[in-house]
């Protein structure tokens, strides 16, 4: 038997004939009974429910800017029926010469009318017709980016044909929402640090607790010859152990929140939100969350244990 295998076995002697436990813990316990566990199962819920959110508005906003990046939108803004067909008619010719446009719809008038309909109501006309004129729309797509030099040169070439017409990128109608989405994904990293914080100060305190509690098998085994590292190693297994546990069962119930949701949302049928679902790479970085939490918790026992070693001598 080597000299550190002999050193090992005197270490387990002690602790044994201390603790009057069969096996060799200076942190007795029984799996998930005392208050670590739930900690961390509540800490791990909640970082993977806040990381999902934050992936989820970033596959939202990623989705939408590849979407509407060349989009342009034209409007027809003319009340004379005839006049804004015929100033439609005419744009779509134009924006079909034009290069750089990768293809041109013109929005059908059933599909403007539902649209507006929970707004200014049905058909108020003799004929069917809305009471209040609707401009056309014409979608357009770039080959490149809608920018600012895009849409002066689509209005340039659109006005001595269509002078009611109006151009806009459509991604300029999302910036506000965008930017509003930019800072709930910040609040949600920021949740995220801050519960990998709370997680740590809480190993911290369970650490320390246990070793106060365990004051005196400590000592004994230091006259025994064991060494702060050994010592450590026996504290970072026990909270590994309960970190392990309680991060399955946080994963879980955050799983099982985020379906929920998931299906919750995908009912309402918004584009914006099922353009938000998560993705496999997206699954993998939540199934990480525990794995992290068990080392963080580990990593932070063995440094609090072995600072209050240095201290204890």
């Amino acid at each position: 038997m080597s000299p550190a295998e002999l050193l090992e076995t005197r270490i387990t002697g002690a602790v044994r004939a201390v603790t009057g436990a069969g096996e060799p813990e200076l942190v007795p316990q029984s799996k998930l009974s005392g208050p670590m566990p739930w900690v961390i199962a509540i800490m791990v819920a909640m970082t993977v429910i806040a990381m999902a959110a934050g992936l989820a508005l970033r596959n939202t906003v990623l989705s939408a800017q590849a979407g509407l990046e060349g989009g342009l939108t034209v409007q027809i803004v003319e009340a004379r029926a005839s006049e804004r067909k015929a100033q439609s008619a005419a744009s779509m010719e134009r924006l079909k010469a034009l290069p750089g446009v990768a293809a041109v719809r013109l929005v059908p008038q059933e599909e403007l009318d539902h649209l507006i309909e929970p707004w200014l109501g049905g058909d108020d006309g003799a004929d069917g017709a809305m009471a209040v004129p609707i401009p056309s729309l014409i979608d357009v797509q770039l080959t490149d980016r809608a920018d600012e030099r895009q849409v002066a040169k689509v209005r340039a070439a659109l006005a001595p044909v269509a002078p009611a017409a109006r151009v806009d990128a459509q991604s300029g109608w999302l910036e506000p929402v965008y930017g509003a989405i930019a800072s709930l994904q910040w609040l949600a990293i920021a949740l995220v640090v801050l519960l990998a914080m709370a997680l740590a100060a809480a190993v911290l305190m369970a650490a320390r607790s246990a070793l106060g509690t365990n004051r005196d098998t400590i000592e004994i085994v230091h006259l025994l010859g064991g060494t702060d590292a050994q010592i450590a190693r026996v504290f970072q297994r026990s909270i590994g152990i309960d970190a392990a546990g309680g991060g399955v069962v946080g994963f879980a119930l955050a799983m099982v929140v985020i379906l929920l949701l998931g299906r919750r949302f995908a009912g309402l049928g918004a584009g914006l939100v099922q353009q938000g679902s998560l993705g496999l790479s997206d699954w993998v970085l939540l199934a990480m969350v525990p794995l992290a939490a068990a080392v963080l918790a580990m990593i932070t026992a063995r440094f609090t244990v072995m600072h209050a070693l240095r201290k204890m001598l």
